[in-house]
């Protein structure tokens, strides 16, 4: 006879309760404070600060290459004498308009392409044709066609902004899941509602990409769009500023003006753009 399998006794073993044992280990001071993300960048700031006043005073030339002391003089003139922010206002009154149409016009025909055939064709035919073509290239045509003033700006900011936009956008969309448009569908939803309820959401950090990028695009060509155009309606912008300081050798003034663009893009894509991530994307653990 064959002998029956062998059972092995079960048990229940109590473990002692772990008291007064640290369940994690606190970092280093030197390491905790290491990790903290603004700390480094300013240490990269300061190494450039740094690097800029020792080319300086080797150059030995302020016409040529003024130290950062005498940039800071000139910066902190002009701002007690009102030019420079009335020059940064202006400025930034221009770019968000361009900009906000520009962003409009991408969302727009990012949705048309993606619930259309035909705005699938447009937007790609569009997209290849516009899109290596330089903002600053259009310059002459809008001022032919819409004369001196902001109005020019402001086509030709749209043309920089527009594109970048809705190419991530469209990327966006097309990398949405299938599970998520099944969704969508089972819903209902069609057109618009489709777009603000399913796409929107699910492809936010393309969006997100996409509008760093058309800022960066837009900030760069109106400056440049100033050193060219100049003053617009008796005003003029940063660019202007620029140029105007250039023409007359006041170098630790051009400084100043290319310091101020440095800084409101840093504060733009340090504050607003990832303020804006934070409580979006990255809550939503959509992004590390």
């Amino acid at each position: 006879m064959s002998q029956p399998p062998y059972i092995r006794p079960e048990f229940e073993r109590e473990l002692p309760p772990l008291r007064n044992v640290p369940v994690e280990t606190p970092l280093p001071l030197g390491q905790r404070v290491w990790n903290q993300a603004w700390l480094r960048k300013s240490l990269i700031v300061l190494l450039v600060l740094a690097l800029w006043e020792v080319a300086a005073r080797v150059q030995q030339n302020d016409l040529m290459l003024p130290g950062v002391l005498q940039t800071w003089h000139a910066f902190s003139d002009d701002m007690r004498n009102g030019e420079l922010p009335a020059k940064i206002i202006n400025s930034l009154s221009t770019l968000l308009k361009g900009y906000l149409i520009g962003s409009l016009l991408a969302l727009f025909a990012s949705a048309l392409a993606v619930t259309t055939r035909f705005g699938r064709d447009l937007l790609s035919t569009l997209t290849a044709m516009l899109n290596p073509l330089p903002a600053i290239a259009l310059l002459p045509l809008a001022l032919l066609w819409f004369g001196l003033g902001n109005v020019s700006l402001i086509f030709v900011l749209v043309h920089s902004v527009m594109w970048p936009i809705a190419l991530n956008t469209w990327s966006g969309f097309c990398g949405v899941p299938e599970t998520l448009r099944m969704a969508g569908r089972n819903y209902g939803l069609s057109g618009p509602r489709y777009v603000v309820t399913i796409l929107i959401p699910a492809s936010l950090p393309a969006i997100l990409s996409g509008l760093k990028i058309g800022w960066a695009f837009a900030w760069r060509t109106l400056i440049a769009a100033e050193l060219v155009f100049g003053a617009s309606s008796g005003e003029g912008g940063l660019g202007w500023y620029i140029f105007q300081n250039r023409n007359e050798l006041f170098t630790d003034r051009v400084f100043a003006g290319l310091v101020t663009v440095i800084a409101i893009g840093l504060l733009v894509e340090g504050v607003v753009f990832a303020s804006l991530e934070k409580v979006t994307i990255k809550r939503w653990g959509m992004q590390r």
